[in-house]
């Protein structure tokens, strides 16, 4: 496994000098945004299409300092009703264009979340049983068979035209893919180019185990995100998992994203990596650091030392 850095905790930098800082942490490889929900620091993506001499310039940063693209990611929501589904369907097809022209085979999507039904105006995520209220049911049929499974057989196609041979799906909760078991159910409708990106602090964070989740996904985890969650003692177990408050509301919330090492420990970390290599990943770890709790500096060192100490290599 090699670690690989997602730059959007770069974003200040300009895309030459986040290279530059990211070699200076001993990193060669870099997953950076090209659609979705982020402003996309690094990558113009409609730029560099529309631009031979920016993509070659593009792609010249990057031979020089020896880096590679270990992945696009253009994480949004395609399936949401109205201008924001539009606006994220766009971006995730001129993503897969541009991964084409750079010769980068992996994408990091989310699978997006439609309404409830077709008058809805906003994302409808159901996580309650469907056994009560008797609308549940219909609501799941809606959004998995009219508009999800239909969207990800043509995005499906439309990845293979463009040489793109995996998309990496990240279970987030809000997604209609949150789990393994809904990303297994996705990869059977859609096609096996589609896959796990596995984030476990969003598993440890609903209370799952990432390390049973390995073995469940064996052979459909196509990218890894080196990132932890902490589960708040003495606030989790009044009020349980189910948080809303702002991921900056940090003192008070019931879970945090952190640094790696600050959440599981590192025995807890190399049993993962250990787990991953044993059932045939072997891919790039790349390290995403949302820790508030700390200084960005602080939060990447901490993050990048845990994981060299622990990196199945």
């Amino acid at each position: 496994m090699k670690l690989a850095l997602c730059t959007d905790v770069l974003g200040n930098l300009p895309f030459p000098a986040m290279l530059d800082k990211v070699k200076s942490y001993g990193i060669s490889g870099v997953e950076m945004t090209a659609g979705g929900w982020s402003p996309c620091p690094h990558v113009p993506t409609d730029a560099l299409l529309a631009s031979p001499e920016k993509l070659e310039a593009f792609r010249n940063e990057l031979a020089t300092r020896e880096m590679r693209i270990v992945a696009l990611n253009c994480s949004g929501n395609p399936l949401a009703p109205g201008e924001l589904g539009e606006i994220h369907s766009r971006s995730s097809y001129r993503a897969v264009e541009l991964a084409g022209k750079l010769g980068v085979k992996k994408i990091v999507m989310m699978s997006g979340l439609p309404g409830g039904g077709p008058d809805d105006r906003i994302p409808n995520w159901i996580t309650s049983t469907v056994s009560w209220p008797d609308y549940m049911p219909g609501v799941i049929d809606y959004q998995w068979n009219d508009i999800a499974i239909p969207w990800w057989k043509k995005f499906v196609q439309h990845a293979k035209t463009h040489g793109v041979e995996h998309i990496a799906i990240e279970a987030f909760p809000g997604q209609l893919v949150y789990n393994p078991s809904t990303l297994l159910r996705l990869r059977h409708a859609a096609g096996d180019i589609i896959g796990m990106n596995l984030d476990p602090s969003h598993l440890i964070a609903m209370g799952a185990d990432p390390i049973a989740a390995v073995r469940k996904l064996e052979g459909a985890i196509f990218h890894v995100h080196g990132k932890d969650a902490r589960i708040e003692r003495g606030l989790a177990d009044v009020d349980g998992l189910m948080e809303y408050q702002p991921v900056t509301s940090t003192r008070t919330r019931t879970w945090n994203y952190v640094a790696v090492g600050c959440g599981q420990d590192l025995k807890w970390w190399k049993e993962f990596f250990s787990v991953l290599r044993m059932t045939g990943y072997d891919g790039d770890v790349s390290l995403e650091m949302e820790d508030l709790t700390m200084s960005v500096e602080a939060g990447l060192q901490t993050s990048i030392d845990a994981l060299n100490s622990t990196i199945s290599r």
